[in-house]
Formats: C-alpha cells, sequence, structure tokens
C-alpha cells in the first residue's frame, strides 16, 4: 500500500518554500522520493531549505520566483524544467497575510493578500498547466488553501476572501482541465503551529480560540503530510477538484 503515495522520480514544484509549511513539504515530498524544484522570492532562505533537503538525501534545487509576476513564474519553471524535466506535480503554497479589522484596511493591504494568495496561485497553475498540456504528460495540482476559505474569522478579511477564491479557483481548473488528464485539488488545513503562530497560540486569545476546536489542540505540520501525499500521488487518481479539510474538526464545530 505504501506504493500508492510514492513519487519517486516525479519532479514536484513548490511554492512558499523557503519557510513555514512550504519548506515541511518540501521535506515530505522528498522523501517520497520526489525531486524537487522549490520557489520562493528570498534566495537564502530556499537554499537553507535545499540544504536540509540534501543532508536527508533528497534531491532539490531553488528557483527564485514571485508568484505575483508571470515572467518570474516563467523563468522559474525554465529553470526547473532545464534541471529535472517536465513539473509532473505542484504544490501551489506560496501565502501571505495581514490582520487588522476590515474598517482599518487599506488598499495596499487587500492587493498585497490578494496578489499573492489568489493571483499567485492562478499564475503559477496556468504556466505550469500549459506546461503539462503542451508535453502532454498530465499531472496533479495542489493547491493549499485554508479552512478560513469555507469559514471566516476576525480581522481576516482579505485572507479568507483570497482561500474562497482558491476554493473555486480549483474546482474551476479541475473542471477545463480534466480532459488533459491534469487533477486540481485543494488542501485546506485549519490552525497548525509553527513558529510564526506559536506566540499567538500561547496568549488568552490564542488558548481561546484552541478551546473552538472540537479536537481540543492545534494541529501538527506531520498531519498534513497524508492528505498532501494523497492529493499528489496516484493514491487520489480518483480525486479532482475536491477541498480536503484537515482541522481537527474545526469547520463542523458547533456555532
Amino acid at each position: 500500500m505504501a506504493g500508492l503515495f510514492d513519487l519517486t522520480g516525479r519532479h514536484v514544484l513548490v511554492t512558499g518554500a523557503s519557510s513555514g509549511l512550504g519548506r515541511h513539504f518540501a521535506g515530505t515530498l522528498a522523501k517520497a522520493g520526489a525531486r524537487l524544484s522549490l520557489g520562493a522570492r528570498r534566495a537564502d532562505a530556499l537554499s537553507e531549505t535545499v540544504a536540509r533537503v540534501e543532508a536527508e538525501g533528497g534531491e532539490a534545487e531553488a528557483v527564485v520566483m514571485d508568484v505575483t509576476d508571470a515572467a518570474s513564474v516563467e523563468r522559474a519553471l525554465e529553470a526547473a524544467e532545464a534541471r529535472f524535466g517536465p513539473v509532473s506535480v505542484l504544490v501551489n503554497n506560496a501565502g501571505v497575510s495581514a490582520t487588522k479589522p476590515a474598517l482599518d484596511l487599506n488598499e495596499s493591504d487587500w492587493d498585497f493578500v490578494l496578489d499573492t494568495n489568489l493571483k499567485g496561485v492562478w499564475l503559477v497553475a496556468q504556466a505550469t498547466g500549459r506546461r503539462m498540456v503542451r508535453h502532454g504528460t498530465g499531472g496533479s495540482i495542489v493547491n493549499i488553501a485554508s479552512i478560513l476559505g469555507l469559514r471566516v474569522t476576525g480581522g481576516l478579511a482579505p485572507y479568507a476572501a483570497s482561500k474562497a477564491g482558491v476554493v473555486q479557483l480549483t474546482k474551476s481548473l479541475a473542471l477545463e482541465w480534466a480532459r488533459h488528464g491534469i487533477r486540481v485539488n485543494a488542501l485546506a488545513p485549519g490552525y497548525i503551529a509553527t513558529e510564526l503562530n506559536d506566540t499567538f497560540f500561547e496568549s488568552e486569545p490564542g488558548k481561546a480560540l484552541i478551546k473552538r476546536v472540537p479536537q481540543r489542540r492545534l494541529g501538527e505540520a506531520s498531519e498534513l503530510d497524508g492528505p498532501l501525499l494523497l492529493l499528489a500521488s496516484e493514491a487520489g487518481s480518483y480525486m479532482t477538484g475536491s477541498v480536503v479539510a484537515v482541522d481537527g474538526g474545526h469547520l463542523v464545530s458547533g456555532l
């Protein structure tokens, strides 16, 4: 059964791979046998991710990429294909946030989040999808959404709007690209413990939020590994247009 999730020899592109979940996903995919192109804007941080993958016996290269810039995306894909050949799996992970009450948001806050989280997902998916069609290989695209694309909380209006857009974009692309052998699914994490949010979740508001999760705890990044590999590998070969929530039951908690 383990062979179902095997990615040996597959070329996987991960965006937002310089830190956080993107860096974790890189390690998970490398352990499954993938050859990795790791994209982000920060070359120094990308180099650290590459070094971590290689230290564990994986194969990876850094491709500097600004997901909000179509030309940058194309250059990164050219470099990735030159090293490892056509991309067969895309993990569209790059994302940002701006935490402010909606009345205090300015236009640049909105553009910062929507350009990266929605436009960026679109640009990378389209550029990768076009190449999959051109090469006649098909493939799998995994867009990283969020439970905040399905349900909302205060202070994150642009983030929630962007992730809701990712959910619908995923379904639209799945419908259009199925005939090309391209599967498009979304992974929607709930609240996952990372180095970026540990201070908040140690605060009283953070502890109160955790109590609203039916499992009464944060998720661990490793608990996303199975769902990620399901969507990326042939184990999920009959899945497209799906949105897989991994949230400790948060979405089904009572109002």
